[in-house]
């Protein structure tokens, strides 16, 4: 049985909202940590209580190998959420690996029993599209180049050699899960799904964005937004009410 102390390992909870009648859990892109979704919580409060998916090996958990095998780290994460996606409707949002994460544990979810009430896939190709992709076996100044292209990592922080040399290692496990990961066509969850896409996002093609449709039984929406990879961050407040309306509607 999972405790209460392995729940709150996986699943943060920065502002509980005991009284909401939702949860909305956010699993963070390759390479992030749960207090990338602060804000997100600290705004949605009011209507849902809000989780942030910890991976292992950054932050408080930076002493803990990563998880390079995208099935392994879903295991595991659902494992964590179980008792928590039980307890009230539930919705998922996931950025880029964290949308493809998202999904896999949607997939463990409904196996197990339970309805998701949404997924909201961010700046991600479908789970069923691949490209030749391997940055997890570049150099480290290959993978920090690579995170400068995306603009998703504060470049200060790239700067500094003794927090890269903590969090290259959980960034190259990210980068190795979400390249090596394969997910047939036909694979499909019965959540409601809701796909954004940059309208400049160099790993997301419009085609790419969407084939999601192809990945649910559910009711299918695709929303693109100006900007590149990480438009979530230049758009969010766009985002933060298209969420808020939604949970809003199904608290």
């Amino acid at each position: 049985m999972t405790t209460s102390t392995e729940e709150s390992l996986w699943a943060r909870c920065f502002h509980p909202a005991p009284a909401a009648p939702v949860r909305l859990f956010c699993f963070p892109h390759a390479g992030g940590s749960a207090s990338f979704y602060f804000p997100v919580s600290a705004q949605l409060s009011s209507v849902a209580e809000v989780f942030a998916i910890q991976y292992p090996g950054r932050q408080d958990r930076r002493k803990e190998a990563g998880v390079s095998d995208l099935a392994t780290l879903a295991d595991q994460v659902y494992d964590a959420l179980r008792p928590l996606l039980k307890e009230r409707p539930s919705t998922f949002f996931g950025h880029s690996m964290g949308a493809t994460l998202a999904f896999e544990v949607a997939r463990r979810f409904e196996a197990d029993g339970g309805d998701l009430v949404r997924l909201f896939a961010s700046g991600r190709r479908a789970p069923s599209r691949v490209r030749d992709e391997a940055v997890h076996r570049r150099s480290d100044d290959g993978i920090v180049e690579e995170l400068k292209l995306l603009a998703g990592t504060n470049t200060a922080l790239l700067g500094d050699e003794e927090i890269l040399r903590m969090i290259l290692p959980a960034i190259r496990s990210d980068y190795q899960a979400i390249e090596t990961y394969r997910c047939p066509p036909d694979v499909t969850v019965r959540a409601p799904l809701t796909v954004l896409t940059g309208d400049r996002d160099p790993k997301t093609s419009l085609d790419e964005a969407e084939a999601w449709r192809g990945h649910t039984t559910g009711d299918f929406d695709l929303k693109v937004l100006p900007g590149g990879h990480f438009f979530v961050s230049s758009e969010a407040p766009a985002i933060i009410e298209l969420l808020r309306a939604h949970l809003s509607a199904n608290g």
